[in-house]
């Protein structure tokens, strides 16, 4: 915490800021940022694509839990890998009482993930979680903080519970993080716990307790967090509407554009003079990616920005190579479009998306998917009439999720950016034969990538920086 990073590399997708990337930004000087979504099922889909390169195993054999990582490795891993065309053996979905298989795996995966980024040099690391995604937080953070993570970032909420969390798990001792629950105040009692003691093989010393950084969309959002939340919070990233990924919804009720997106205006301008008032460091992130824009950032009194598109194409990020190559094709055409879609998540928030074929993006592709619904990270908790907490999704089956007390009309355009984002990292399902196909995000700078090709097809992370920190 001696130094604040001047770019900080977004923590994107599923996959895609990977431990090669976060590795190679750290490398540079920067923070560079893991992905902390679906590591569990990222892993054991690694192991069963046989361990290429056998990265997995060198971190499996740094983990200080020797016979967990022995029973991931037994579960999931295929000597010379699965068939293409076999699919990938399911992993069991988080639930307010986890299975201990699932359990270790989320420890596991994200310790692997860490580690592997910050294997070779001594610079920070960081790992980026959705708030929204709470039933395998606890988990996540204590395996990520086990490999010595640097920075925990966190948005896509309020995360205002995460910095005790972390408190708590330094010292090896019980968390408790609470689930929003449909149609529920905060007075009601849903919450998951995890006692690292119950999966601890041997006595450890304290763990680093990384410094948390909230992303988040207003002064208001961030006022909050720096005063009410339950620990030390360390920093914020101030994100704007045109970030790649799930967007904060427009302030009222505008109306959407002619072309169906929503409409941002003044009042979603983030109050700057607010955030400083706050007297913690923040970055800016959005459209940042030049060097005049972080100039702009450091003169508004930011400690820096935060980069995601730019990285995201770049070659040492995780996004599949036909993917990045359809769609860095297109911005050398001056063709590349992005679409801020309204109703395509699951979880009610615009979501970014760039047009490409043979994409969930087509709405033939879209349509002729079957729903189904197997991976349930972005599942929302709702109380049952036995009083029981059970979970559903708008992108699953619509009869199933109008039994659990969703309505039709919920399930219009809704798109299961679970499978989605596992296909854009490579890791695609296979139904009947036929994979599952991706939706690839990515912010408004994609139109300007153009700048990075120079003439040529790709361009590395190093590049991103060179160009936003000249010398």
């Amino acid at each position: 915490m001696a130094r604040f990073p001047t770019v900080i590399q977004g923590g994107m997708g599923v996959g895609i800021s990977d431990w090669r990337l976060a590795r190679a930004v750290s490398e540079l000087g920067q923070l560079g940022v893991v992905s902390g979504t679906a590591l569990d099922v990222i892993l054991a889909r690694r192991l069963q694509d046989g361990d290429k390169g056998g990265h997995t195993r060198r971190a499996l054999d740094a983990f200080p839990f020797p016979a967990m990582a022995q029973r991931v490795w037994e579960r999931y891993f295929i000597r010379g890998g699965r068939h293409p065309e076999e699919p990938y053996r399911s992993t069991p979905m988080h639930g307010m009482h986890s299975p201990v298989e699932l359990v270790e795996l989320c420890i596991v995966g994200n310790f692997v993930e860490v580690w592997l980024a910050r294997e070779g040099h001594t610079n920070a690391v960081g790992i980026n979680y959705l708030e929204k995604i709470q039933l395998p937080h606890l988990p996540s953070l204590y395996g990520a903080m086990l490999a010595g993570v640097d920075y925990v970032l966190m948005g896509a909420g309020i995360p205002i519970r995460i910095p005790g969390a972390l408190d708590a798990l330094s010292r090896h001792e019980a968390a408790m993080y609470p689930i929003t629950v449909a149609g529920e105040g905060a007075e009601e009692d849903a919450r998951v716990t995890f006692d690292p003691r119950e999966h601890m093989e041997c006595d450890l010393p304290p763990l680093k307790r990384p410094g948390f950084l909230a992303i988040v969309a207003s002064a208001t959002l961030a006022a909050t967090l720096a005063k009410k939340a339950n620990g030390r919070v360390d920093g914020f990233v101030v994100e704007g509407p045109a970030a790649g990924g799930h967007n904060a919804p427009p302030r009222g009720r505008e109306p959407l554009s002619a072309a169906g997106e929503p409409v941002y205006g003044v009042r979603d301008e983030v109050d700057l003079a607010k955030i400083r008032e706050l007297g913690l460091p923040f970055w800016l992130a959005g459209g940042f990616a030049t060097a005049e824009k972080l100039a702009e950032a450091l003169h508004a009194g930011a400690a820096g920005v935060q980069i995601g598109t730019a990285f995201a194409f770049c070659e040492e990020s995780g996004l599949r190579s036909d993917y990045k190559r359809g769609l860095l094709q297109q911005v050398a055409a001056g063709t590349a479009m992005i679409f801020t879609d309204p109703c395509s998540s699951p979880t009610g928030f615009p979501f970014k998306t760039a047009m490409l074929a043979g994409t969930n993006s087509e709405a033939r592709i879209c349509e002729g998917r079957a729903r189904v619904c197997d991976i349930g990270l972005l599942r929302s908790a709702y109380r049952m009439e036995d009083g029981r907490i059970g979970f559903r999704c708008p992108a699953e089956p619509v009869a199933t999720y109008v039994a659990k007390g969703g309505t039709e009309e919920q399930t219009r355009g809704r798109k299961c950016l679970c499978n989605c984002l596992l296909a854009n990292a490579g890791l695609a399902q296979v139904r009947s034969g036929s994979a599952e196909q991706g939706l690839v995000t990515a912010g408004d700078d994609l139109t300007g990538l153009g700048r990075l090709l120079n003439g040529g097809a790709s361009y590395h992370a190093a590049d991103v920086l060179a160009s936003v920190m000249p010398g």
